[in-house]
Protein backbone atom coordinates (compact mmCIF):
# COMPACT_ATOMS: atom_id res chain seq x y z
CA UNK A 1 0.00 0.00 0.00
CA UNK A 2 2.58 2.22 0.76
CA UNK A 3 4.07 1.87 -2.76
CA UNK A 4 1.13 3.41 -4.30
CA UNK A 5 0.35 5.91 -2.03
CA UNK A 6 3.38 7.74 -2.68
CA UNK A 7 3.15 7.21 -6.28
CA UNK A 8 -0.17 9.14 -5.59
CA UNK A 9 1.47 11.50 -3.85
CA UNK A 10 3.96 12.32 -6.44
CA UNK A 11 1.24 13.04 -9.13
CA UNK A 12 -0.37 15.36 -6.72
CA UNK A 13 2.92 17.61 -6.26
CA UNK A 14 4.36 17.30 -9.81
CA UNK A 15 0.66 18.09 -11.03
CA UNK A 16 1.02 20.83 -8.07
CA UNK A 17 4.28 22.33 -9.62
CA UNK A 18 7.18 20.87 -7.66
CA UNK A 19 9.93 19.01 -9.18
CA UNK A 20 10.74 15.80 -6.76
CA UNK A 21 13.05 13.53 -5.88
CA UNK A 22 12.61 10.31 -4.46
CA UNK A 23 13.95 10.23 -0.95
CA UNK A 24 14.91 6.23 -1.06
CA UNK A 25 14.28 3.49 -4.18
CA UNK A 26 15.09 0.41 -1.41
CA UNK A 27 13.77 -0.88 1.70
CA UNK A 28 16.37 -0.81 4.25
CA UNK A 29 16.23 -4.27 5.90
CA UNK A 30 16.08 -2.25 9.15
CA UNK A 31 14.93 1.06 9.23
CA UNK A 32 16.46 2.67 12.39
CA UNK A 33 18.83 4.69 10.29
CA UNK A 34 15.94 5.36 7.89
CA UNK A 35 15.44 9.06 7.84
CA UNK A 36 11.68 8.42 6.71
CA UNK A 37 12.04 11.53 4.26
CA UNK A 38 9.85 10.11 1.40
CA UNK A 39 10.11 13.22 -1.44
CA UNK A 40 12.50 16.52 -1.20
CA UNK A 41 10.16 19.01 -3.09
CA UNK A 42 11.30 21.97 -4.91
CA UNK A 43 8.41 24.59 -6.17
CA UNK A 44 10.35 26.96 -8.28
CA UNK A 45 7.75 29.09 -8.97
CA UNK A 46 6.75 29.27 -5.65
CA UNK A 47 5.36 32.61 -4.80
CA UNK A 48 5.01 34.28 -0.85
CA UNK A 49 1.67 33.80 1.12
CA UNK A 50 0.35 36.92 2.29
CA UNK A 51 -2.05 35.64 4.61
CA UNK A 52 0.30 32.79 5.76
CA UNK A 53 0.29 28.94 5.32
CA UNK A 54 -2.50 27.06 7.15
CA UNK A 55 -1.36 23.87 9.03
CA UNK A 56 -3.88 21.84 7.25
CA UNK A 57 -2.50 22.08 3.68
CA UNK A 58 -4.68 22.10 0.66
CA UNK A 59 -3.73 22.30 -3.10
CA UNK A 60 -4.07 25.90 -3.70
CA UNK A 61 -1.22 26.32 -0.32
CA UNK A 62 1.24 24.36 -2.26
CA UNK A 63 2.23 27.26 -4.60
CA UNK A 64 3.58 29.32 -1.76
CA UNK A 65 6.07 26.48 -0.53
CA UNK A 66 9.57 26.68 -2.05
CA UNK A 67 10.87 23.68 -0.18
CA UNK A 68 9.70 21.12 1.46
CA UNK A 69 10.19 17.54 2.45
CA UNK A 70 7.63 15.01 2.34
CA UNK A 71 6.38 11.78 4.74
CA UNK A 72 3.99 10.07 3.10
CA UNK A 73 1.46 7.40 5.68
CA UNK A 74 -0.28 5.22 3.92
CA UNK A 75 -2.23 3.24 6.34
CA UNK A 76 -5.88 4.17 4.94
CA UNK A 77 -7.93 2.21 7.56
CA UNK A 78 -6.16 4.67 10.27
CA UNK A 79 -7.18 8.05 11.91
CA UNK A 80 -4.34 9.91 13.08
CA UNK A 81 -5.25 10.68 16.55
CA UNK A 82 -3.00 11.76 19.06
CA UNK A 83 -3.16 8.62 20.97
CA UNK A 84 -2.16 6.05 17.76
CA UNK A 85 0.77 8.99 16.78
CA UNK A 86 1.88 8.44 20.46
CA UNK A 87 2.19 4.54 19.98
CA UNK A 88 3.72 5.07 16.38
CA UNK A 89 6.97 7.13 17.30
CA UNK A 90 8.42 6.39 13.87
CA UNK A 91 5.99 8.94 12.21
CA UNK A 92 8.17 11.93 13.37
CA UNK A 93 11.26 10.66 12.15
CA UNK A 94 11.46 12.62 9.00
CA UNK A 95 11.27 15.69 11.43
CA UNK A 96 13.73 14.99 13.18
CA UNK A 97 17.38 16.47 13.28
CA UNK A 98 19.57 13.44 11.38
CA UNK A 99 16.50 13.48 8.65
CA UNK A 100 17.44 17.22 8.57
CA UNK A 101 21.14 16.65 7.72
CA UNK A 102 20.26 14.58 5.19
CA UNK A 103 17.61 17.28 3.64
CA UNK A 104 20.70 19.64 3.90
CA UNK A 105 22.49 17.16 1.64
CA UNK A 106 19.49 17.81 -0.96
CA UNK A 107 18.95 22.06 -0.51
CA UNK A 108 21.99 22.85 0.73
CA UNK A 109 22.32 24.43 4.37
CA UNK A 110 21.52 27.83 3.80
CA UNK A 111 17.79 27.15 2.58
CA UNK A 112 14.85 27.00 4.18
CA UNK A 113 12.50 23.78 4.21
CA UNK A 114 9.15 22.79 5.56
CA UNK A 115 8.23 19.27 7.16
CA UNK A 116 5.10 18.00 5.61
CA UNK A 117 3.29 14.76 6.89
CA UNK A 118 0.38 13.56 4.06
CA UNK A 119 -1.91 11.41 6.17
CA UNK A 120 -5.34 9.46 5.76
CA UNK A 121 -7.38 11.78 7.83
CA UNK A 122 -7.25 13.34 11.35
CA UNK A 123 -9.56 12.85 13.38
CA UNK A 124 -13.02 14.52 12.89
CA UNK A 125 -14.07 15.72 16.41
CA UNK A 126 -12.75 18.96 16.80
CA UNK A 127 -11.53 18.53 20.48
CA UNK A 128 -9.69 15.57 19.16
CA UNK A 129 -8.15 16.83 15.66
CA UNK A 130 -6.97 20.07 17.98
CA UNK A 131 -5.30 17.31 20.39
CA UNK A 132 -3.04 15.83 16.74
CA UNK A 133 -2.58 19.26 14.95
CA UNK A 134 -1.02 20.33 18.76
CA UNK A 135 1.41 16.85 18.98
CA UNK A 136 2.46 17.30 15.31
CA UNK A 137 3.35 21.09 15.72
CA UNK A 138 5.53 19.61 18.91
CA UNK A 139 6.96 17.23 16.94
CA UNK A 140 8.38 19.41 14.34
CA UNK A 141 5.68 18.97 11.67
CA UNK A 142 4.82 22.42 9.72
CA UNK A 143 1.81 21.29 7.86
CA UNK A 144 -0.64 17.92 6.74
CA UNK A 145 -2.09 16.90 3.75
CA UNK A 146 -5.12 14.37 4.16
CA UNK A 147 -5.14 11.69 1.62
CA UNK A 148 -8.56 12.41 0.41
CA UNK A 149 -7.41 16.32 -0.86
CA UNK A 150 -4.09 14.39 -2.33
CA UNK A 151 -6.65 11.65 -4.22
CA UNK A 152 -9.74 14.69 -5.42
CA UNK A 153 -6.73 16.74 -6.95
CA UNK A 154 -5.15 13.65 -9.02
CA UNK A 155 -8.86 12.74 -10.01
CA UNK A 156 -10.07 15.95 -11.03
CA UNK A 157 -6.56 17.26 -12.87
CA UNK A 158 -7.32 13.65 -15.40
CA UNK A 159 -8.90 14.21 -18.65
CA UNK A 160 -10.43 11.08 -20.28
CA UNK A 161 -9.71 11.94 -24.10
CA UNK A 162 -5.87 12.33 -23.04
CA UNK A 163 -3.48 9.23 -22.94
CA UNK A 164 -1.26 9.20 -20.05
CA UNK A 165 1.01 6.43 -20.90
CA UNK A 166 3.94 7.42 -18.92
CA UNK A 167 1.87 6.82 -15.77
CA UNK A 168 -0.39 3.74 -14.27
CA UNK A 169 -1.78 5.79 -11.86
CA UNK A 170 -3.30 8.67 -14.33
CA UNK A 171 -4.27 6.04 -17.04
CA UNK A 172 -6.41 3.88 -14.49
CA UNK A 173 -7.73 7.04 -13.38
CA UNK A 174 -8.34 7.88 -17.32
CA UNK A 175 -10.24 4.46 -17.97
CA UNK A 176 -12.22 4.31 -15.17
CA UNK A 177 -13.17 8.13 -16.18
CA UNK A 178 -13.78 6.82 -19.77
CA UNK A 179 -16.25 4.39 -18.40
CA UNK A 180 -18.11 6.23 -16.18
CA UNK A 181 -16.66 4.61 -13.38
CA UNK A 182 -15.28 7.87 -11.66
CA UNK A 183 -18.12 10.80 -12.02
CA UNK A 184 -16.25 14.39 -12.53
CA UNK A 185 -15.79 16.42 -9.81
CA UNK A 186 -18.14 13.64 -7.91
CA UNK A 187 -15.28 10.43 -7.18
CA UNK A 188 -18.26 8.14 -6.40
CA UNK A 189 -15.91 5.25 -6.26
CA UNK A 190 -15.23 6.83 -3.09
CA UNK A 191 -17.84 7.53 -1.22
CA UNK A 192 -19.16 5.68 1.64
CA UNK A 193 -22.12 3.29 1.20
CA UNK A 194 -25.16 5.27 2.42
CA UNK A 195 -26.36 3.92 5.38
CA UNK A 196 -28.88 1.05 5.14
CA UNK A 197 -32.03 3.15 6.98
CA UNK A 198 -31.55 6.34 4.91
CA UNK A 199 -31.77 4.15 1.53
CA UNK A 200 -34.80 1.95 2.67
CA UNK A 201 -36.89 5.38 4.07
CA UNK A 202 -36.54 7.19 0.22
CA UNK A 203 -38.48 3.45 -1.19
Amino acid sequence: MSAISETIVREFLEASGFLVQQGRKFVAPSRRNDSHIDFFATHPAATESKAGLPFELRQGDLKHIRRAVFAVKGWHTETFSAAVMANSPEIFRFAQPAAMKEAEKVFGTAAGFLKILVVPSLPSSKKLRRESIEMLRGKGVDGVVEFPAVLSAVIDGVEKNRNYQRSDVLQLIRVLKAHGMLRERQMELFRAAKPRAARKSKR
